[in-house]
């Protein structure tokens, strides 16, 4: 028999994770390195209080039979596994707008949540159905993204990719209260006005329309059941292992070097950490100092500051929808706050747990951060591998934001504040120490309408054996890590046959 080929996966977010398991189920070898103690990366939940929360995977779209995301998870024979609770079918999200008291509600599937919306707003139904078409219209330009046989990749040639998203939302109609409803849950991709292309808009909101699902005790079950399906065919997933250099010879990668000199050879490299960092860990000559400089210098999108929150027994409410709550009057400016003004929106995330559906357990409360804000600490580093105080001064940042946050979140729901049994926060260097980008950036490279094709990084390199995945190859977010995947594996085995196997999995 032919030996088996070796693939060498650095970092274990969903894109070194899902990649592991469809090559191993290919045949190969794989070995998967992570410098953390848990693997998973955004996928990762933890304990507090004996309560679970997620690090950042709050609910998944696409997970009805025939969607993208299910057919997916059914080819890698985990969908009948996670333990799931479909959202609220009339609203899904609710987003809350300054000095108005409505909330407004996004339903699943098209024609309730175009019934819905024009129950708030019954003049506009032409505007609303006009934008629910040009979203539908837009997802039909990707056929990776419909798990389309025919796809050769994320297509570079669509008008969608250099539109606005608010702008279009303006040119439907002139209701402002509208305009901000329709990009109300922009915090699902970090929207920003003037600068995120349509297509990123409606690839992301589509997939919740036509269906909307919260894992049920935490979406690290994800992880652990892809990380199975590695070591059931033959691979390995070593934790606490820093890669430091990726050594070149030639035209291909020899092999990775960790923090403790021990060197790992394979015949494949795939690279799930951020390309600017791959690359500053690649030595070889074939990649210019001019791409480098090009790479380091992609702007990524925001952090943020999580309060996660225990709750007492019966005391808040569990519902099936999230929040987006803005406290100013423009739904794509939130991130343009000073220290006085801070925050000028959250988000709300219930926790799902198999114990109670009446009464809330755990909620995680999200507001932008800008990473300049902590970097009076950046040269802190803390994980649960390398446990490390930062000081005194770090301890009263973080209270008191938290105070801040709270403040405003209690004007909306008074009840959490004696609801509240404990609250543990986490900030862009959480995200930073925890998920391994250089600023905490939790949705990766920014998107840019006004030069998309700058933002787009390939998944091959100079290397013909390194390969790159994750949230900065292709789209963020469960499904875009997991297309972005697709597309790194398909290096190996080739897209056609790769999504045929996904096709043929759902008849099985």
């Amino acid at each position: 028999m032919e030996p088996q080929k070796t693939v060498l996966i650095v970092g274990s977010g969903l894109g070194g994770l899902v990649c592991g398991a469809i090559l191993s189920m290919e045949g190969y070898r794989v070995t998967v390195l992570e410098r953390n103690k848990q693997h998973g990366g955004n996928l990762q939940s933890f304990a507090r209080d004996k309560h679970l929360f997620d690090s950042g995977v709050h609910y998944i779209g696409g997970l009805e039979p025939g969607q993208n995301m299910y057919r997916i998870f059914q080819y890698l024979g985990i969908m009948n596994r996670l333990k799931l609770e479909k959202l609220d079918e009339a609203a899904f999200d609710k987003i809350v707008l300054a000095n108005d008291p409505r909330t407004f509600r996004y339903a699943q599937g098209y024609e309730k949540f175009i019934d819905g919306l024009v129950a708030d707003f019954p003049a506009e139904r032409p505007a609303i159905e006009a934008y629910c078409a040009e979203i539908q219209r837009i997802c039909s330009e990707f056929p990776l993204y419909n798990l389309n046989e025919q796809a050769q990749g994320p297509p570079t040639e669509t008008e969608s990719l250099s539109r606005d998203t608010q702008q279009f939302i303006a040119s439907l109609t002139d209701n402002v209260t509208l305009q901000n409803v329709l990009g109300g849950n922009n915090p699902l991709y970090a929207g920003i006005k003037n600068k995120t292309p349509l297509y990123v808009h409606a690839l992301v909101l589509n997939s919740y329309i036509q269906s909307a699902y919260r894992i049920v005790d935490g979406g690290g079950q994800i992880a652990k059941y892809l990380a199975s399906i590695i070591r059931r065919h033959g691979g390995q997933l070593h934790n606490r292992v820093e890669v430091r250099r990726i050594v070149a010879e030639g035209k291909q990668a020899q092999y990775v070097e960790t923090a403790d000199g021990t060197q790992y050879a394979a015949d494949v490299f795939i690279s799930n950490v951020h390309p600017a960092q791959t690359y500053d860990m690649l030595e070889t000559d074939l990649v210019r100092p001019a791409f480098r400089r090009r790479v380091e210098a992609l702007e990524n999108s925001l952090s943020a500051f999580v309060i996660n929150i225990t709750l007492k027994p019966e005391a808040f409410a569990y519902e099936r929808s999230n929040y987006y709550c803005y406290l100013n009057d423009d739904v794509w400016t939130s991130m343009d706050y000073t220290d006085a003004t801070w925050p000028l929106s959250y988000s709300v995330f219930f926790s799902g747990t198999s114990r109670t559906k009446g009464y809330a357990e755990g909620i995680s409360i999200l507001a932008y951060m800008k990473y300049e804000d902590v970097e009076p600490w950046k040269d802190s580093f803390n994980t649960a591998k390398e446990p490390t105080g930062r000081g005194g001064s770090y301890e009263e940042f973080k209270r008191r934001k938290a105070e801040t946050l709270l403040e405003k979140v209690y004007l909306r729901f008074p009840q959490l504040k004696d609801a509240i049994k404990s609250y543990y926060t986490a900030t862009p260097l959480t995200f930073r120490d925890y998920m391994g980008t250089a600023d905490g950036s939790i949705y990766g490279i920014a998107k840019d309408y006004t030069d998309p094709l700058r933002t787009f990084i390939s998944h091959r390199t100079k290397l013909s054996n390194l390969l790159l995945t994750g949230q900065n190859v292709n789209m963020h977010g469960v499904l875009g890590v997991s297309i972005s995947a697709l597309v790194t594996c398909s290096e190996l085995v080739g897209l056609p046959y790769l999504l045929k196997k996904i096709d043929d999995a759902q008849t099985a």
